[in-house]
């Protein structure tokens, strides 16, 4: 078990190698920048490092609760989880959590391919994915075939925006801090609007993107997209990207330019962007969303749960963290339940704001 900023150059480069062989899309959440970035916010965060044989054969990136409560690395941000294994590899959940002396293991996004952990899946959850593989012309078509009113609709309040609020002029990777403050001041305000827990209200979050805006790695980079309206940014975007997955992150707009669907715009721009970089993959994130369902291609399953082994730590994580869990999952499969529950989370927050 090592501190984040233990692993040495070796490691890095090996981890690359487990996560280039295993097949999958090359998720930038599961690369070994994201880990030491989380290391550098929270100071509780371990990497396992696992051998079978004269070199490491898969890596557990984890933070440590007091009592032994293991949590997948930035739990509650991090949009795809897991170990990072050599194939093949014959590995039991106890064995690992007892190894790192771990009385559990908590996740939210673990990816289908965890076959070390799925089998502690309390809920199966969707991820809402944009395939470009085959060009952004190609996505188009998908579009105007599956719901041609959305984007002719989409297309023309994107020419009405540049005709009535001023050029409009698109980045796909902005470097100015400015902009990135700006994201970040309308995206709490839009979690104060709806209700919701404000991300960055937290300071190890803010920090945590901070230090991804400056990560520059092949396939771990962090990228800011924005869409200016007369070199007025008008909505944004950051997330981190892979030389071939775009692992969409926090969205938000200038709610002032709202009737001209500017997060929906630019996500189009986004695509045909990530598109023309060779990137095939854009990650929606889980759960649902109107735009997601108008932008998607298709769906992947991710898995909520926990592995846990005997002990006190695995009890506390059952009354901590279950009830909570299976209270929101009972909201969820209910829509008209969920739809009052949105509802009154806005109605509270409107109350707070008078």
């Amino acid at each position: 078990m090592l501190r984040t900023g233990e692993l040495g150059e070796g490691d890095r480069e090996r981890w690359r190698e487990l996560r280039a062989a295993a097949g999958t899309p090359r998720n930038p959440f599961m690369e070994p920048e994201f880990t030491e970035a989380v290391g550098r916010v929270r100071p509780r965060a371990r990497v396992a490092v696992i051998h079978d044989g004269p070199e490491p054969a898969g890596f557990l990136p984890y933070e440590r609760g007091p009592l032994g409560q293991g949590r997948a690395i930035g739990l509650g941000v991090s949009d795809s989880q897991g170990a990072v294994l050599r194939p093949g590899l014959a590995l039991r959940a106890g064995e690992l959590l007892r190894a790192c002396s771990l009385s559990s293991y908590a996740f939210d996004n673990l990816g289908a391919e965890q076959e070390v952990f799925v089998p502690y899946a309390a809920e199966e959850h969707a991820t809402y994915v944009i395939d470009v593989e085959k060009g952004y012309e190609t996505y188009e078509s998908v579009l105007r075939a599956r719901s041609p009113k959305f984007l002719k609709t989409t297309l023309a309040k994107e020419r009405r925006m540049g005709r009535q609020v001023g050029g409009l002029r698109f980045v796909f990777d902005e470097r100015d801090p400015a902009a990135l403050r700006t994201l970040m001041e309308w995206k709490s305000a839009q979690y104060r609007r709806t209700g919701r827990r404000d991300r960055f209200a937290q300071e190890w979050i803010t920090r945590l993107v901070a230090r991804l805006a400056a990560t520059r790695t092949p396939q771990c980079a962090g990228t800011l997209s924005v869409l200016y309206a007369a070199d007025r940014p008008v909505a944004a975007h950051f997330g981190l990207r892979s030389a071939s997955v775009l692992a969409c992150w926090f969205p938000a707009y200038d709610p002032e330019f709202a009737k001209y669907s500017p997060g929906l715009v630019l996500h189009l721009r986004m695509a045909r962007a990530a598109a023309g970089q060779g990137i095939g993959l854009l990650d929606l994130g889980r759960g649902a969303a109107e735009y997601k369902d108008a932008l998607k291609t298709g769906e992947l399953p991710v898995y909520e749960g926990a592995a846990t082994r005997w002990g006190a730590g695995a009890a506390l994580h059952r009354l901590s963290r279950e009830p909570a869990r299976r209270a929101h999952s009972f909201v969820r499969s209910r829509p008209r339940l969920a739809s009052l529950a949105a509802r009154t989370l806005k109605g509270a927050a409107r109350l707070r704001r008078s």
